[in-house]
């Protein structure tokens, strides 16, 4: 199946969700010749963009309540470009991490569909999952470790020793707050599996709307010597971007 096609099959369950108020499974599979996995990865990338919710054995529409107002839709839009930026600094084969607690990160993890033979290490269970539902089919590894609910992501020593055993081509990072002279800076602290992270991995790449510039946070996570690139949004002031700059960090700036 064609990656245009795919899209096509998508549209059209769109179409059809929208006239019938319903879908399943597997009448949607009998229509469209294809495999019940096939289409509930069609379903869990719908979701993800917010055009659907699955439930057992097909999906609904998204309730009027649920949908965002203009500023969480300006928020969405700008992480979606954000996502788009860093996807395009991704090889086929490419061998990366995705760091948990972060809904930037997790708006790249639907720009990951397109691209062939990933490893991917996270240590986040709803991440491993949406990746479970990509038709590419990455290779998906989980650094194990204590369960944190506030990162919602495993952590600890046993988390720690595990990627120690790999070697990364990129690691993909969100962030509260990024302080210009500092690094990233975040409300957690639980932050050493982050610098582990970025000490196996080749690049370390950090993706924050432009708007988490010098918000006052305590916790300094990720000095700008470990990072190589920052994917931000062009909301940026150009004074901010050549201080990050002068820091010797790569600055991408995300059209919305």
């Amino acid at each position: 199946m064609t990656k245009r096609n795919t899209q096509q099959r998508r549209r059209a369950i769109i179409d059809l969700l929208n006239a019938s108020g319903e879908v399943s499974v597997e009448a949607l599979a009998g229509q469209f010749v294809t495999s019940e996995v096939t289409i509930r990865k069609d379903l869990a990338a719908l979701e993800t963009n917010g055009l659907l919710l699955r439930r057992y054995g097909g999906a609904v529409p998204v309730p009027q309540e649920l949908i965002a107002n203009p500023a969480e839709e300006k928020v969405s839009v700008r992480k979606q470009a954000i996502a788009k930026a860093a996807a395009a600094l991704i090889r086929d084969h490419n061998r990366i991490i995705l760091d948990s607690g972060s809904s930037t990160t997790s708006a790249l993890l639907p720009e990951l569909s397109s691209k062939q033979g990933l490893v991917v290490m996270t240590n986040s269970l709803s991440i491993a999952n949406a990746l479970r539902e990509l038709e590419n089919e990455p290779t998906i590894l989980m650094t194990g470790g204590t369960w944190d609910p506030k990162s919602e992501g495993f952590q600890g020593q046993l988390a720690e020793q595990i990627l120690r055993s790999y070697n990364f081509d990129q690691f993909f990072i969100g962030a509260d707050g990024l302080d210009l002279t500092r690094g990233t800076t975040t409300f957690n602290e639980l932050y050493s599996l982050s610098r582990v992270m970025a000490e196996v991995a080749r690049e370390v790449i950090v993706m924050a709307e432009s708007d988490k510039i010098s918000r006052k946070i305590p916790n300094l996570e990720l000095p700008w010597s470990a990072v190589k690139v920052l994917v931000t949004d062009d909301g940026i002031s150009s004074q901010d971007k050549t201080r990050i700059e002068q820091q010797g960090v790569q600055v991408i700036c995300a059209t919305l």
